[in-house]
């Protein structure tokens, strides 16, 4: 008896990969809405580079939520890869056949 049927990895290694797509967009998404360092590419295509969106407060909220969410990130792709590992491990196991 195995811990996961087949079409049990099947759906949830989708769910995750899915999972990990929107994650990867929203992460990337909070990191091109902070206010850069220096003014980046924002200062040298004339936009406003040394203010943030929402205001000078929301700065630090930013890079928190994005501390989180990129360690979110990073454990649903270690959960994913050991659930693929699981789903090859018992998928290419040969059976063993004896003939009389």
């Amino acid at each position: 008896m195995t811990l996961f049927a087949a079409w049990d990895v099947w759906w949830l290694s989708h769910a995750l990969n899915l999972l990990v797509l929107g994650l990867g967009m929203l992460l990337m998404l909070i990191v091109l809405i902070q206010r850069g360092k220096g003014g980046g590419l924002a200062g040298a295509f004339g936009g406003a580079g040394g203010s943030s969106p929402f205001g000078s407060r929301s700065a630090d909220q930013f890079v928190r939520v994005t501390l989180w969410l990129a360690g979110v990130w990073v454990l649903v792709i270690m959960i994913h890869v050991k659930i693929v590992k699981h789903d090859v491990s018992t998928r290419d196991k040969p059976s063993i056949t004896t003939s009389q």
